[in-house]
């Protein structure tokens, strides 16, 4: 493992801002030591004479020093404070930290061990009554300084290693969770072939389910596929999931869905380990991690097939309008926002849409360099291009409203007669 530094050409708070946006050539890695952090840390202070900068300089440094060292924003605070006031950082000496007396001893621990074991491990409340009635009405001494502990301390008690020692409780045998899916935001790494994925109700009726719709979107270049289903169920399911992913027309690298059981199953997880394709899933309170398939579902989903009941048996006539119509419209001919990260003088970064970033996927898929090593082989950029030249955005926009209007006019005549 190399744990040297190499950042002797940043020289300027204007060169550290290049660094930091990924422009500037350097060749760096974070040290393991601890003192070696802090010597960092020292030296970038000093050698910048970050106390006598500008507040706009001071939040590059201090992003620029987060960034190498990996610290937490409050932690390099302190280190920070640390060395204005003592003009020095040193590692904090454990043995130096205030240490307090316990108040319960080993045998207390025990004793505690033995009257659950008696009691079969009563409730908090209920034994701390056990432990003072022992000790004021059987006048029993050794319960002297349990009968005064907190219902919250006897947990901790009942933490502690003497505790454990001499308590021996059965359980029988439980069910080991798997993991499905990686907890985690995909990373793609400007590279196509990360898609997201997320499931659209098309609302109930009198009990009855409406149809579902599978909304799978690239994260790159927002190259979107839609299809029907009737159930979730993984019979319904997984031939729709296996028929978008050989939809798009380079390889996939990652599948990227939120906690629902539609998509966190063994069938699912045993089809993305067949075909090599990296399984990740939302984290708990991180509501970006699937932010943009969720944003499509109401620009895309919403904004074409509405939010009115549709009965479950019209999903293949739905999946024939996507996958004729819709599909190539949104591929090919409607533009989309991509955003672009921009470091302020604070050192904070922002996203900007320029209008010049505006295009559709097909043209962004095409901006990125040698893109068609990512092509799958039966896929060829002459093909793409026909497709996409073969009509104007006009006609596409022009067709897809005339086949909704006809998808529409066919589900409404067939709930008519079938009511």
């Amino acid at each position: 493992m190399v744990i040297d530094m190499n950042d002797s050409r940043l020289n300027s708070i204007e060169q550290i801002r290049e660094f930091l946006e990924g422009t500037a050539n350097v060749d760096f890695s974070v040290p393991a030591d601890e003192s070696r952090l802090h010597a960092f840390v020292a030296t970038v202070i000093k050698r910048f004479r970050y106390f006598k900068l500008p507040k706009g300089p001071r939040g590059v440094l201090f992003a620029y020093m987060q960034r190498l060292t990996g610290y937490s924003r409050q932690h390099l605070s302190r280190l920070i404070a640390q060395y204005r006031d003592t003009r020095t950082l040193k590692p904090q000496n454990r043995a130096s930290r205030t240490s307090f007396t316990c108040k319960y001893s080993r045998e207390d621990m025990v004793l505690l061990a033995e009257m659950d074991s008696l009691h079969d491990t009563p409730s908090g409340p209920a034994t701390k009554v056990l432990l003072s009635r022992a000790y004021t009405l059987f006048g029993d001494p050794r319960f002297a300084r349990l009968s005064q502990i907190s219902v919250s301390h006897l947990y901790n008690l009942r933490k502690a290693e003497p505790y454990l020692k001499n308590r021996l409780v059965h359980r029988g045998t439980r069910r080991s969770p798997v993991a499905i899916g990686i907890r985690k935001a995909p990373a793609p790494q400007g590279l196509p072939g990360y898609i997201r994925i997320d499931t659209v109700h098309q609302g109930d009726w009198d009990g009855d389910k409406g149809v579902y719709h599978i909304n799978a979107v690239d994260i790159v270049t927002q190259w979107e596929l839609v299809a029907s289903v009737e159930r979730i169920s993984e019979a319904y399911l997984l031939p729709v999931i296996a028929m978008l992913l050989d939809g798009f027309p380079f390889e996939i690298r990652g599948f990227h869905s939120d906690s629902g059981s539609e998509y966190i199953n063994r069938e699912t997880a045993s089809l993305l380990d067949k075909l090599r394709i990296e399984f990740t899933k939302s984290r708990p309170r991180q509501t970006n991690d699937n932010a943009l398939a969720e944003c499509k579902n109401g620009a895309v989903i919403r904004k074409f097939m509405g939010y009115s009941h549709i009965p479950q048996k019209h999903a293949t006539a739905i999946n024939q309008f996507y996958a004729s119509t819709l599909n190539p419209y949104l591929n090919f001919h409607r533009p989309c926002f991509f955003p672009v990260d921009k470091m302020d003088s604070k050192g904070k970064i922002k996203k900007t849409y320029p209008q010049d970033q505006i295009m559709t996927p097909w043209e962004k898929l095409k901006s990125i360099p040698n893109y068609q090593r990512h092509l799958k082989p039966s896929v060829s950029p002459e093909s793409l291009e026909h497709e996409a030249n073969a009509m104007s955005d006009n006609e596409a926009a022009r067709q897809v409203q005339q086949e909704r209007k006809r998808l529409f006019q066919f589900i409404n005549r067939r709930s008519r007669s079938a009511a």
